[in-house]
């Protein structure tokens, strides 16, 4: 009777653990993915808000803020594609390489989070009795992307391989605690937490401010086109006046 409780007792308890384990995991989960879009939400609402200030001043006979609104979406769409043609190619790797990475991330944790919950299309991939972890391909796809990248002469074909590159990167990265313990601790504390709120934040802080440099770039190049209208202080200096 001792020999049947003693299982049954370290099972509940292993239950429990990780159960409550995983409560703790999927908030951080879903936290680190609300940070994400509310960071990238922020930014181009943020420029969004401005094109809609300006081109509310812009109309002199008291046109609402919903009939600029789409003059000001246009601006915002205009202001990010000038702003990324307009980048130094340095930074437009980095924002393709960082991209790629944060995507993966995401998409990774939600299809790993689908499978073990049931509700994914896909399942784990098994070669015989092997379970296929998400590092391999990972590691395949970043190495293909990097030598690809070393044979070309074409800057815009490396410019594009940064984004294939990246998101191998977030693939391997995103089960690095695997690696570096040889156990699979992918949804326990160790895991999830010190992997996924670290390099997720790093990427999603330096898309951010490389997104607002880019913006920022594009907003001036199209004020010096005359695509958009200028900002308050130089509109109310007067077309004449040296802002």
């Amino acid at each position: 009777m001792a020999s049947l409780r003693l299982p049954t007792r370290l099972t509940r308890r292993a239950r429990a653990r990780t159960r409550f384990g995983w409560a703790r995991s999927e908030r951080a989960t879903v936290g680190l993915a609300a940070v994400a879009l509310g960071s990238a939400g922020a930014v181009i609402a943020g420029q969004f808000g401005r094109m809609l200030r300006r081109r509310s001043r812009q109309h002199r006979e008291g046109d609402s803020l919903v009939e600029a609104a789409p003059a000001a979406a246009v601006d915002t769409v205009g202001i990010a594609v000038s702003g990324y043609a307009a980048t130094p190619r340095s930074e437009t790797v980095l924002f393709n390489l960082l991209a790629g990475f944060l995507a993966s991330f995401a998409l990774v944790r939600l299809s790993t989070w689908g499978i073990r919950d049931e509700w994914w299309p896909f399942r784990n991939v098994r070669v015989g009795d092997r379970h296929i972890h998400h590092f391999v391909p990972g590691i395949l796809i970043a190495f293909a992307s990097g030598t690809a990248a070393l044979l070309t002469d074409s800057d815009a074909l490396e410019d594009r391989l940064a984004v294939p590159m990246g998101a191998g990167m977030g693939l391997t990265f995103d089960e690095a605690a695997l690696l570096l313990d040889l156990r699979d601790v992918y949804w326990t504390r160790e895991g999830l937490l010190s992997v996924q709120l670290s390099l997720g934040a790093t990427a999603i802080l330096s898309v951010a401010i490389l997104t607002q440099r880019m913006l920022r770039r594009g907003e001036r190049r199209q004020e010096e086109e005359g695509q958009i209208p200028p900002p308050a202080d130089r509109l109310a200096s007067g077309p004449g006046t040296p802002a």
